[in-house]
């Protein structure tokens, strides 16, 4: 009986584990695509996320249009980002630009499009490039991954996490 409960309790286990992981992976993930700043038009919600302390690298500014059907939702803790609602693109890419260099290390930035599976514009990420790093000037993961909204997933690359480690 005892070896049956076991067994039982392990199945359960493995059965909820591969719920939660197939959980985390639905929905499509959205691309993205350079942009120029004379595309950004219209009414945004500024997402601020990173800048919690000097030199924070793990910095991004996420510009959502105001007029799709997909929201954007940030898959961190809420006191990790800040989000601005109803910004015209002027106002949302001046506050942009200002948030993410806020590292000694900034040296310029990068505007990039999120698209949706059909090429739709969905929004933009604003993110700093840096000039002292032995590694990659672009050092973010980003990912966005659409199921009725759009699930932003941020972090430093692998190897850059590595390198502020030594």
């Amino acid at each position: 009986m005892k070896n049956l409960l076991s067994r039982s309790f392990v199945v359960l286990a493995v059965i909820s584990l591969s719920f939660g992981l197939n959980s985390c992976a639905t929905g499509k993930y959205s691309r993205t695509e350079g942009a120029t700043m004379s595309e950004v038009t219209g009414t945004f919600t500024l997402i601020l996320y990173g800048c919690g302390y000097h030199g924070d690298m793990a910095t991004v500014a996420i510009l959502a249009k105001e007029d799709t059907q997909h929201p954007f939702e940030v898959f961190a803790p809420a006191f990790s980002y800040r989000i601005k609602k109803n910004i015209s693109a002027e106002e949302a890419l001046k506050e942009a630009e200002r948030f993410i260099s806020c590292s000694p290390s900034y040296s310029s930035a990068s505007l990039r499009k999120v698209l949706d599976e059909r090429g739709n514009t969905l929004g933009y990420e604003l993110r700093p490039r840096y000039s002292r790093l032995s590694a990659p000037s672009d050092v973010l993961d980003t990912s966005y991954i659409s199921n009725g909204k759009v699930t932003v997933r941020i972090r430093l690359n692998e190897d850059v996490e590595r390198q502020l480690m030594q």
